[in-house]
């Protein structure tokens, strides 16, 4: 077993009296409770811990939290195996079992190293360019190319933990638990307002809790200690440690992800492993501090260099010497602190390089008792590699004080570690994802956070101040302001007003005004560390016209891994604002978006993957489980697709159904169609402006098909209107777009339209529904309905009426989805089995049966109706055939975008019918439209399959599709193909309504 040849013998925040046992890469290691995987394996002297994305180079520890882009690791073994987390970030706990990642065969020997070798040939956006032809390669190219991607392995087997989740509401949501989190959280709490403090850490503390300086009279330790204490003992705040703040969402809605048993080696019985907390806050501190960047030069990437607060925090923190003699380079001041405490802590500091001509007095001050030389207007050009790839020295140039450019003569000096400290960038992650608008600030170097769009404040490091005073003061004023006004009394101070500063604000890069000599060396000098993106690569974007932060993002992947930028994303839009000759503010930043770091898919799902979304049951569930039916999810709803039968096929089982429906009759549950009650004076009116169709003329006791569009012109949904009363309106909506109709009739009726009278209520899961179709409905209904006069005279085609039995009320439409004689009947929703069961036990000697989903699904092929996958967001009512119902006697929303010419083109596609010519062979899914199978590609598409069928009705197969022009090609034979499955079958054009054109059997 290895020894900790790099721990101290004192200080950390660790316990010595708790060894623990760890493997990585199958070899035993110590560490102590309190360590992270990071600090245990560097005190092991553990200096390669991985390799890069591409290139595989050799990588080894670099920052202490949130921002490490290299030590990726695979944590745990078969079901608990996860990959891809940082080692900074990891828990040690007895037990653990880590392995490297993006190696084979081994960490010391990876075969494809070779990819650094043959660097030139696979530049910044190779594969963009290398896999284009020929095309019919492309599967070959595949194979490899899904081969090589990613980072680590999922486990296979299924997840043994558990998962919860929790709501909570609080007057303040305080996002880190630094120094300025800490005074924010003290501030608020002592108001009496409820808080909830989230750190990521196990420990309070942030930065601070790395760093060894006064804070007032006291030591930074006694003072984190203290309020961490005061915390503890309140009963209004509530503090959550090992909580990642992943994502802030409207009205101040943020989900937090708590890692309960993470640092265990299996959670205790009943006990989850994470838990999300979704919780809204009155108002919200963001004090989530700011990341250190590193220097771009050649070979910055070596093993050995590390962020300069990093290395102070393994010292500080954990009492882990990190290296024996280092070279610092920086360009701003907050390294000198880093170099005495390194020094005190036992590294040599052979060097300080710094890229400034002049520095101050104060920051002399702070360096090393010891005597660095310190070397003023240099910088490194390179670092040489010992065994394994680590570092064993550097190489340093005088920089040309008019151009900033590396000049002179190189000169050598031997070290085992290079600290980088390139200044400050806050993290605005969150502040983004806020909506908050980001501004850059020359004088830092950085964007910070600008005006808020929520109720929120940014303070401390994350707001750009780098002084320990400035950090508390605005921490107490933002947890004071927070609280609210009823509970807010006089906030007493945190911390005494005579602290002593961490360190001045960090000078800026170099000015992006001049030649883009960030990048200093002539060797790969990387940006982004994780994705192996270098300054060239960065350089030849420019060169090929990616100049926007967004192109630039995505030919490079300059950004894009698990660390999301954070060391990478201000340095490559230097470099580019550089090559542009452009301020960073004119460039642009690119998006932030959730979650903060990754989140396990498990722990968004809950319980369960069978809870990732919540399930709705029809009031007949139970019936229809009952009877054996096979269910599948329709938006929220599980309904049933068929009901088996002794010894035929699921398929055959289908076409049963249909073929009854059409002969005889058949009930299906339609419960989940929403339903939305709609009153008021001026209801038509709304109504009217909602619709397409004129509905002036509407009696009561009638119907009417209606289509509703998106401000943009195109089909939101469809469904009916009811006239019950004068100024009482029942619509029905499809199932999947239920909740988004009643909040889009909602926000019109109180945001556009607030002075008509109108009020409506969701009254989907108060009325089940149950359709009969085919010949025998009629009579069915009769014979439920003794003495109702059902004929056409009393009840025609779109109309309706309520009756009455056993003194429940029932609601008849006479609505027809099939194209059969069909009803669909309201009843109140406790009463649907009594309904259900009645209609079933009826029916038998008129052979009517229940029927699913899929016999309902052929049935509308059948008659050419559309659904879903009709109205798919990208066609028009003109597009569905609908065009003559959009009135022209009124505005409706989107009736100006409607008539557009790109909507209104003859061009667009249109739904047609699709017929296969040999009547047997099955459409396939998704199909693509084409006239040739065998021209060349890229073929054009004309259309898309987006319903397929075999009809008992007319045994053959058909389908609907949106087709170029369609409703002139009638006729025509194309070729439907799906490249993914590599089948094609040829199709003839024609009207989508397959069955009863005339309407005689829905009219009968």
């Amino acid at each position: 077993m290895s020894c900790q040849k790099f721990r101290n013998p004192e200080g950390g925040r660790i316990d010595r009296t708790a060894p623990l046992k760890f493997t990585f890469d199958g070899k035993a290691y110590t560490g102590y409770q309190g360590d992270t995987l990071a600090a245990a394996l560097l005190a092991n002297g553990v200096r390669v811990v991985g390799r890069s994305f591409k290139y595989h180079r050799p990588r080894g520890v670099f920052g202490a939290g949130f921002e490490e882009p290299n030590a990726l690791v695979q944590l745990g073994a078969g079901a608990r195996s996860e990959p891809n987390l940082q080692a900074t970030r990891i828990e040690l706990f007895d037990g653990l079992v880590a392995s490297s990642q993006n190696r084979w065969p081994s960490l010391k020997f990876d075969i494809s190293a070779i990819n650094n070798v043959m660097h030139r040939f696979i530049p910044a956006g190779f594969y963009y360019k290398t896999f284009m032809a020929p095309a019919s390669w492309w599967p070959t190219y595949e194979k490899f190319i899904r081969r090589a991607a990613g980072m680590g392995r999922a486990a296979s087997d299924a997840d043994p933990d558990q998962y919860t989740r929790r709501f909570a509401h609080c007057d303040v949501l305080i996002v880190g638990g630094g120094p300025a989190g800490l005074s924010a959280a003290l501030a608020a709490g002592r108001t009496g307002a409820t808080v909830i403090l989230v750190e990521d850490s196990p420990n309070l503390g942030g930065d601070l809790s790395g760093r060894d300086v006064q804070v007032g009279d006291t030591t930074s330790a006694a003072w984190l200690d203290a309020a961490a204490a005061e915390l503890a003992s309140s009963a209004t705040v509530t503090v959550l440690t090992r909580t990642t703040a992943a994502a802030y969402y409207d009205h101040n809605m943020l989900i937090l992800c708590e890692r309960v048993a993470d640092h265990k080696t299996t959670p205790a019985p009943f006990e989850p492993r994470q838990r999300i907390w979704r919780v809204r806050a009155q108002q919200v501190v963001l004090a989530t501090g700011a990341i250190e960047r590193p220097l771009i030069f050649t070979n910055n990437d070596r093993p050995g260099v590390m962020l300069a607060s990093a290395a102070q925090h393994y010292a500080n923190a954990y009492g882990v010497r990190v290296g024996k003699r280092a070279v610092i380079f920086a360009n701003n001041g907050s390294a000198y602190e880093a170099a005495k405490d390194l020094n005190e802590a036992g590294v040599e500091i052979a060097a300080i390089i710094d890229t400034r001509l002049e520095i101050p007095e104060r920051e002399r001050e702070r360096a090393p008792a010891s005597g660095a030389e310190i070397l003023t207007g240099h910088a490194i050009i390179d670092v040489a590699a010992g065994k394994g790839g680590v570092t064993r020295g550097v190489t340093i140039k005088a920089l040309d004080p008019t151009t900033g450019a590396p000049s002179g003569f190189p000169r050598d000096i031997a070290c085992d570690l290079v600290l980088v400290s390139g200044g400050w960038t806050p993290s605005i992650h969150l502040f983004s994802q806020s909506k908050g608008k980001i501004e850059y600030d020359p004088a830092r170097g950085a964007y910070v956070p600008g005006a808020s769009v929520q109720q929120e404040q940014s303070a401390g490091a994350a707001n750009g101040v780098l002084d320990l005073e400035t950090c508390i003061t605005e921490g107490e004023q933002a947890g004071a302001y927070a609280a609210p006004d009823a509970n807010a009394g006089p906030a007493a101070q945190s911390a005494p007003s005579d602290v002593t500063a961490l360190a001045p604000t960090p000078t800026p890069l170099p000015s992006i005004s001049a030649p883009p000599q960030i990048a200093y060396g002539t060797g790969k000098c990387f940006v982004d560390f994780q994705n192996d993106v270098t300054a060239a690569d960065i350089g030849l974007a420019h060169r090929e016209g990616y100049q926007s932060v967004e192109h630039l993002k995505r030919y490079t992947t300059l950004g894009m891994g698990t660390d999301q930028g954070r060391t990478s994303n201000i340095n490559g839009m230097t470099i580019m604002a550089g090559h542009r000759k452009q301020t960073i503010a004119a460039l642009g930043v690119t998006t932030f978006r959730p979650p903060f770091s990754p989140v396990t898919l498990s722990a968004i799902a809950g319980w369960n993957s069978a809870n990732e979304a919540p399930v709705r049951h029809s009031p007949l569930h139970d019936w229809h489980k009952e009877h054996g039916a096979t269910f599948a999810n329709t938006g929220l709803w599980r309904r049933p697709q068929y009901y088996p039968r002794d010894g035929l096929s699921p398929a055959d089982c289908v076409h049963a159904e249909a073929r009854q429906v059409r002969e005889h009759g058949g009930v299906v549950d339609v419960s989940t169609l929403g339903k939305i009650d709609v009153q008021g004076r001026d209801a038509l009116e709304f109504l009217s402006r909602v619709y397409i169709n004129n509905l002036s003329k509407l009696a009561i006791g009638k119907c009417r098909y209606g289509v509703m569009l998106r401000e943009d012109g195109f089909v939101f949904d469809d469904g009916t209107i009811t006239r019950i009363a004068e100024n009482r309106f029942l619509v029905t909506t499809t199932t999947t777009h239920a909740g988004a109709v009643m909040a889009h009739l909602e926000y019109l009726a109180q945001v556009d339209w607030p002075e008509l009278d109108v009020r409506m209520v969701s009254v989907t899961e108060d009325w089940a529904g149950i359709a009969i179709a085919g010949p025998e409905s009629r009579a069915l209904l009769g014979q439920l309905f003794t003495g109702v006069n059902f004929s056409d005279a009393a009840l025609p085609f779109m109309g309706f009426q309520e009756v009455s039995i056993d003194g429940v009320t029932a609601r008849i439409f006479r609505i027809s989805f099939s194209g059969e004689l069909a009803y669909e009947i309201n009843v109140p929703a406790g009463y649907a089995l009594n309904f259900w069961t009645a209609l079933l036990d009826l029916g038998q000697a008129l052979n009517v049966i229940p029927y699913g989903t899929e016999a309902m699904n052929i049935l509308r092929i059948e008659k050419g109706h559309v659904t879903g996958v009709e109205l798919n967001g990208r066609v028009t009512a003109a597009d569905l055939g609908f065009a003559g119902m959009m009135s022209k006697l009124k505005p409706f929303v989107g009736h100006i975008m409607a008539r557009r010419d790109a909507l209104t083109a003859p061009g667009r596609r249109q739904l047609v019918g699709l017929r296969t010519v040999d009547g047997v062979t099955p459409i396939p899914g998704g199909a693509q439209l084409i006239a040739d199978p065998n021209a060349p590609t890229p073929m054009e598409i004309l259309g898309e399959v987006t319903s397929n069928c075999y009809s008992p009705a007319l045994d053959h197969t058909i389908g609907l599709g949106l087709l170029a022009g369609g409703r002139d090609r009638h006729g025509e034979t194309l070729y439907a193909h799906s490249p993914i499955v590599g089948e094609t079958v040829a199709v003839t054009i024609e009207n989508p309504v397959f069955v009863d054109r005339e309407g005689a059997r829905l009219h009968g």
